[in-house]
């Protein structure tokens, strides 16, 4: 490959993790943003219970969703949020929405669409940060690749 095609496709990647942050933080920013105004709390809770989980995990989510999208916006610890949000996306799937069936359209909600944000927490842990992203002091930035 020459240096050229090897700075076009870096860049390329550069763009892609970019675009793959945004839409990613945005979509874990809004769940937990509409588990606060829309669902509130409360109504979290009494649907986690509904499904057999502990009412008290509504929190720890709802928290782990917003931090997740702001970092993920700004570019910050990709990797390591994007891996960290994979128990709750496989959650989500086996537990909210398996049974409604493949299509997210349907009632309940199917899994296709917790499935491909597993498949784009994934890529955008394998792509990193990318070069537009926030730049971290030094002392993180063996977390920050």
């Amino acid at each position: 490959m020459s240096t050229t095609q090897t700075a076009t496709t870096q860049q390329n990647a550069d763009w892609a993790a970019l675009a793959l942050r945004l839409a990613l933080g945005t979509m874990f920013l809004a769940h937990g943003l509409l588990k606060v105004f829309i669902f509130t709390p409360a109504g979290t809770a009494g649907y986690f219970e509904s499904l057999g989980l502990p009412g008290v995990l509504a929190w720890p989510i709802i928290i782990a969703e917003s931090v997740a999208g702001i970092f993920l916006i700004a570019g910050v610890f990709t990797r390591i949020i994007a891996i960290s949000m994979l128990p709750t996306l496989f959650g989500a799937l086996t537990l909210a929405h398996w049974g409604a069936g493949w299509v997210f359209s349907n009632q309940g909600g199917g899994w296709e669409y917790p499935a491909f944000l597993i498949a784009a927490s994934v890529a955008a842990a394998t792509l990193g940060n990318g070069r537009f992203a926030i730049k971290v002091p030094p002392v993180f930035s063996a977390f920050n690749a």
